[in-house]
Parts: C-alpha cells; sequence; structure tokens
C-alpha cells in the first residue's frame, strides 16, 4: 500500500475461501455456514438477511448484531483504527459492509434511529458506494 497523505489508506482483508465455498454450496442453509465460519462477518449477514426476508426482524437484527462485532473485530485485526477506507471493490471487504448493511437495514427496522444514523456514517466512511452496491446486487 502507498501512504494517503489525505487519510489512512484502504484495509483490505483476507479472502475467506472456505466461507465462499461453503456459501456457494447450496445444499447449506445459512445456519450451516455460520456454524462452521461463526466469526466470518459474511456468513452472518447472509443468515441476518434471510431472517430479514423471512420477516424475522428481531432475529435479523440479532444475527446482524453478531456480524458486525465480527466484521470489527476482522478490520481490527487487519490494521483498521476505527475509520478510514474499506473499499466495496475489494470482495474481502464485502462480508463485512453487508453486515453493516444489515444491521443498519434491521435497527430502521425496529425504529432504532440513532443506529441507523451512526451505521449509515460508518458505511459511508467505510465507502460511499458500499450500501447503493448492496441494493442494487443483493
Amino acid at each position: 500500500m502507498t501512504n494517503n497523505l489525505l487519510g489512512p489508506d484502504p484495509t483490505l482483508l483476507a479472502a475467506e475461501p472456505d466461507v465462499l465455498a461453503d456459501v456457494a454450496n447450496s445444499g447449506l442453509d445459512a445456519s450451516d455456514v455460520v456454524i462452521a465460519h461463526p466469526s466470518s462477518p459474511l456468513a452472518w449477514a447472509l443468515l441476518s438477511n434471510n431472517a430479514f426476508n423471512a420477516g424475522k426482524t428481531l432475529e435479523s437484527y440479532a444475527f446482524a448484531r453478531v456480524g458486525y462485532h465480527r466484521g470489527l473485530d476482522a478490520l481490527r485485526k487487519a490494521g483498521w483504527k476505527g475509520h478510514g477506507p474499506v473499499p466495496w471493490s475489494h470482495a474481502p471487504n464485502r462480508g463485512v459492509l453487508r453486515a453493516f448493511y444489515a444491521l443498519r437495514r434491521a435497527a430502521e427496522a425496529i425504529g432504532e434511529t440513532s443506529e441507523v444514523e451512526r451505521l449509515g456514517q460508518l458505511l459511508d466512511d467505510s465507502d460511499p458506494t458500499a450500501a447503493l452496491s448492496i441494493e442494487e446486487h443483493h
């Protein structure tokens, strides 16, 4: 990475090939993926998304909250200091960004306004294109 004089370098997470392989396995439920990979923000984001789509708002919120914390853990492990770019264009970052998005969406569904604003800002600070990309592709 190069030094960015205007701010921190982007955080680029490592790929999770085992998680992606299990996600691609159509015989596995999202809960099976989480059980196999409990530290994966992507797995938790998918589980949250499934719950949200099934009308299980509180479960979606709970799953997204775990994904959010697993995402923060992964970012910090990669050198993130609580701010700075987490680009959507780097595919391994997408699980974290999807977990942030899922938590924002579920928080909005239960009326947790301050959390919606905070997570919206976190998503925008991470990558201003992330929310729209998630909405367009997922």
